[in-house]
Parts: C-alpha cells; sequence; structure tokens
C-alpha cells in the first residue's frame, strides 16, 4: 500500500518538474534579456538534477546518483562561462559605448571651433 503511494508521489513530483522545466526552456527562448536566459538555463540544469534524482528512487538504481553529480559539475560549468561570455559582451559593449561617446564629443568641439 505504501509503496503505491510512494510510486505514485514520485510520479507526481516527476511530471510537476518537466512541466517546470518546459516552462523555463520558454523563457530561455523568449527571455527579455541574456540574465534572464542565462537564469533559465540554471533552473532547467537544476530541475533536471532534480528529476534524475527522483527516477534513481523510483528505479531503486544507486548509479543514477553519480550520474546526478556529473550533471551537477557539468551544468554549473555551463553555466559560469556563459555568465564570463556574457560578462566579456557587456564590458566590450560597455567600452564600445565610451569610446563612441568619446568620439562625439570630439567632433562637437571641433565643429565648434
Amino acid at each position: 500500500m505504501y509503496e503505491v503511494i510512494y510510486h505514485g508521489f514520485l510520479l507526481t513530483c516527476m511530471l510537476v518538474l518537466g512541466g517546470l522545466i518546459m516552462l523555463c526552456l520558454l523563457r530561455a527562448i523568449l527571455g527579455p534579456r541574456l540574465a534572464d536566459r542565462v537564469v533559465a538555463v540554471n533552473m532547467i540544469g537544476t530541475m533536471t538534477i532534480a528529476e534524475i534524482a527522483m527516477f534513481a528512487l523510483y528505479l531503486r538504481e544507486n548509479y543514477l546518483f553519480d550520474v546526478c553529480l556529473i550533471y551537477a559539475m557539468i551544468s554549473f560549468l555551463a553555466v559560469v562561462i556563459l555568465t564570463k561570455i556574457y560578462g566579456g559582451a557587456y564590458q566590450e559593449r560597455k567600452i564600445k559605448g565610451t569610446m563612441t561617446l568619446q568620439a562625439e564629443e570630439e567632433e562637437d568641439e571641433e565643429e565648434e571651433e
């Protein structure tokens, strides 16, 4: 009796997490800013880890917990790399914007003379 309730609860949680993963995927695709997309990818990774862990409990297979740990490391590295890329692109845009402003100020000064 308890086993049926246990498996039903696990399957329900897995279905809910699957739906949440789909919503995060939608946010990752439609996100207005790049930061929203990075957070959505991080959330997808975290929920996938939880999904694999629940699947391991459901099947009673211990090796899937090792897969969870490996996936957690890969997900962490992916988010760090995405953040580095985003930070570099932001700095590049900031420098170009500053250079553009300086060039415009110099042009204004030359026109005034």
